[in-house]
């Protein structure tokens, strides 16, 4: 997920992606089966925390979707393909990172749902939503303000891809994976599993590894981003790292 910033000159707004419609059919498809299997794994349908999940998942990807089919169908093309040039090293991250979601999905399922190992006070689950809605508004915000941002680490010559200092970016150089971070630490406690956070916390790792690989193929080769790296210190968190 090129996490570098893009400035007030977006790439050409393009015709809506006609294809669109099959991959939502198939999207569709695929979440319910995942959705049987994963209430199949909690042992109960009416496992609350999880479909409070799901749901508000799906509306907020539907949402993102329809906002950059209308506002940026380039980047929202950008974001469902795999490019040639995608660094290999991401291949394997994106992997990794692949299998320990589903890890964490199915701890929080045992957990939560079927053997109750753990529990997490409603209080602390109501925290967690917070930094949910904070989470989503973060990556909102990226997919606003970057239209380079994809969903691997490539240089994307072949979209003028350019560096600006918009919006978060002009505090931390990755806030999408800011925001992705926050997201898994809470989403094992939305889910109420203390257990999952041990995937959870695995996850936020490999993200700062992510972020560290990111930073620098973006310093050897996109032009400026090294004077923006002079300009906002911080690649993750600010006043840290």
């Amino acid at each position: 997920m090129t996490d570098s910033p893009a400035n007030e000159n977006h790439p050409p707004a393009e015709a809506p992606d006609r294809g669109i419609l099959p991959r939502v059919v198939v999207g569709s498809m695929g979440l319910a089966a995942f959705a049987l299997v994963w209430f199949w794994i909690a042992g109960r349908a009416t496992w609350v925390q999880g479909w409070a999940l799901l749901l508000a998942f799906v509306g907020y990807v539907a949402a993102l979707t329809w906002r950059l089919a209308r506002a940026d169908p380039d980047l929202l093309r950008e974001r469902n393909r795999v490019a040639a040039n995608v660094e290999p090293w991401d291949k394997a991250v994106m992997g990794c990172y692949t299998a320990l979601l589903l890890v964490l999905l199915a701890v929080s399922a045992l957990d939560s749902g079927r053997f109750r190992w753990s529990a997490v006070p409603n209080w602390v689950q109501l925290l967690a939503w917070v930094a949910l809605c904070v989470a989503a508004s973060m990556i909102w915000h990226v997919m606003a303000v970057n239209a380079y941002l994809s969903s691997w680490a490539r240089i994307q010559e072949d979209r003028g891809h350019v560096v600006v200092t918009e919006g978060l970016y002009g505090h931390v150089r990755h806030p999408m994976y800011l925001g992705i971070i926050l997201a898994f630490v809470g989403i094992p406690l939305v889910l109420g599993s203390w257990w999952a956070l041990i995937p959870g916390f695995v996850i936020v790792g490999l993200f700062v590894y992510r972020t560290a690989r990111e930073d620098r193929m973006l310093m050897r080769g996109l032009p400026g981003y090294e004077e923006y790296a002079g300009q906002v210190r911080y690649r993750l968190f600010p006043g840290i790292w």
